[in-house]
């Protein structure tokens, strides 16, 4: 059996991962996923280097239909499947580090950042014109209301954002989609609810991106 040096196997893996990188760009689709996952659980991280960035999902257990479905969408921006990490119990992924998540980074922490601080940008209606966005959104920080028993709508648990940043996109999500929507304190904190009354309009909104093991957050 032929066996091939250590340094010989790292440059043919280093071949490889730059022949993938060069091959690859961002679909539509992605990048209206990636942007969700950035509105809620999901971050960017630098590579070693720290010339290029990557996508992370992290889900709990529970949700791990949830990470192999992102995983479907990214896989091939990704070397290793989604694995166990049995320390916070939770599964998660990395894609490889990419010029265009980086552009796409640095966009957004413009756009969604101030200060090592998330924020939402003046222009955060061009973020959700998507329906995609705001279906992965949902499934990251959203649910359903429910109060002695009846549907009373939805909540998206914006509580990382400030209260005037959460006044502003409400606003816009009022305007855009027409939603009857409002906003509650939640420890401390700001949190985005859709009235019963616009219920099924964001139910029909967002319902064909929601996958069958998120679709307990609808009611």
């Amino acid at each position: 059996m032929q066996v091939i040096p250590r340094e010989a196997r790292k440059i043919t893996y280093s071949t490889e991962i730059r022949n993938l990188i060069k091959k690859l760009t961002l679909t539509e689709y992605q990048r209206a996923v990636l942007i969700g996952n950035i509105l809620g659980d999901g971050h960017l991280e630098p590579n070693w280097s720290k010339t290029n960035y990557k996508l992370k999902v992290n889900h709990n257990i529970k949700h791990k239909d949830y990470v192999f479905w992102k995983y479907e969408i990214f896989k091939e921006w990704v070397l290793t499947a989604p694995k166990l990490d049995g320390w916070n119990n939770s599964f998660q992924f990395r894609t490889v580090s990419h010029r265009e998540i980086t552009e796409l980074r640095t966009e957004l922490r413009n756009e969604f950042y101030r200060n090592g601080r998330k924020i939402i940008p003046s222009n955060i209606d061009a973020y959700l014109k998507n329906p995609v966005t705001l279906a992965v959104w949902f499934m990251d920080d959203g649910n359903a209301i429910k109060a002695s028993g009846y549907f009373r709508g939805y909540h998206i648990n914006s509580q990382s954002f400030t209260d005037e940043e959460n006044v502003k996109i409400k606003g816009m999500l009022s305007k855009m989609y027409d939603l009857s929507m409002g906003l509650e304190k939640n420890h401390g904190h700001y949190r985005m609810y859709i009235n019963k009354s616009s219920a099924q309009k964001f139910h029909n909104l967002i319902v064909d991106y929601i996958i069958p093991s998120m679709r307990y957050k609808l009611g």
